[in-house]
């Protein structure tokens, strides 16, 4: 008996040990956004001084200044981003779930060849593709418009995703798709009666980590847009920092903790359907 109990206090202390560990860590990981918080409500002269999280004078100036401070106002610059984000997220979802649906379920000759160059640009640094990008966009006439942002996600430019969607897909039963093409189904309606429904969570993902990175997206969004009407939120904030290094750094932090409720508002919506979400079985009635 007294073995037993010292091996049960054992555990309680070896949990909580590790609990600790975690708290601490979580702690550590959430002091600059917490941080970034507590400095949007000081006065731009404490900010660099004083380092706790709780204000010692609390002030609302840096959100109506932030918001105001560019030439557009700043929810010019989240109409922009939104308009990216829902295209780049509809263009991914339809293109990258067609070519993965086409590569695990579909035989046709070359196939294998395909799956390899598919995976072999995902180890192709994307700095690689930017000047011939850019001559072409500029010889279509699309630059300082959002095409060059929205426009490759129809075509399945992501083969992260493809790559994603299609091992989902192949968990599939294939006994599906043959009942389906018994009842006369064809190939489109395959894809879109059958493995639409239940590629649910895949596509969830991908719609969920498209956004993300599309919002955060900085370096091809500087390139292609240059006239402030058109910037986007990582674009902007960028333009509180002047040449000289100085920046107002109150407005900077409030509109930067206001640009990221967006993501976690999307997350939290989709979070939902990868919980709810079909699995793999197909036999929901």
């Amino acid at each position: 008996m007294k073995q037993a109990a010292f091996t049960r206090q054992g555990k309680r202390l070896s949990g909580l040990f590790r609990h600790m560990l975690l708290i601490g860590g979580a702690i550590i990981m959430l002091y600059p956004l917490l941080w970034m918080l507590a400095s949007s409500f000081k006065p731009t002269s404490m900010i660099l001084s004083d380092i706790s999280l709780w204000p010692r004078a609390l002030t609302l100036d840096n959100y109506m200044n932030g918001w105001n401070a560019l030439e557009y106002p700043f929810g010019t610059f989240f109409w922009n981003s939104l308009i990216v984000c829902v295209g780049a997220v509809i263009g991914n979802v339809i293109s990258c779930s067609m070519a993965a649906f086409v590569l695990a379920r579909l035989r046709f000759k070359g196939r294998k060849l395909w799956f390899a160059l598919m995976l072999c640009t995902i180890m192709l640094p994307y700095h690689v593709l930017v000047v011939p990008q850019y001559v072409l966009f500029q010889k279509l006439g699309w630059v300082n418009t959002f095409l060059p942002l929205i426009v490759p996600k129809f075509f399945a430019t992501d083969a992260f995703f493809i790559f994603l969607l299609m091992q989902f897909i192949r968990t599939i039963p294939r006994e599906l798709d043959a009942a389906a093409r018994i009842d006369g189904c064809s190939y489109f309606q395959l894809y879109l009666r059958i493995i639409l429904p239940l590629a649910v969570p895949a596509l969830a993902t991908t719609a969920i980590f498209t956004f993300i990175w599309t919002w955060s997206d900085f370096f091809s969004q500087l390139i292609y847009l240059n006239d402030q009407a058109s910037y986007t939120v990582s674009v902007a904030l960028r333009s509180f920092l002047d040449s000289s290094g100085s920046s107002d750094f109150g407005a900077l932090f409030a509109m930067s903790l206001l640009s990221l409720l967006p993501i976690f508002g999307f997350f939290l919506i989709f979070q939902r359907m990868l919980i709810n979400g079909i699995a793999t079985s197909g036999l929901k009635g």
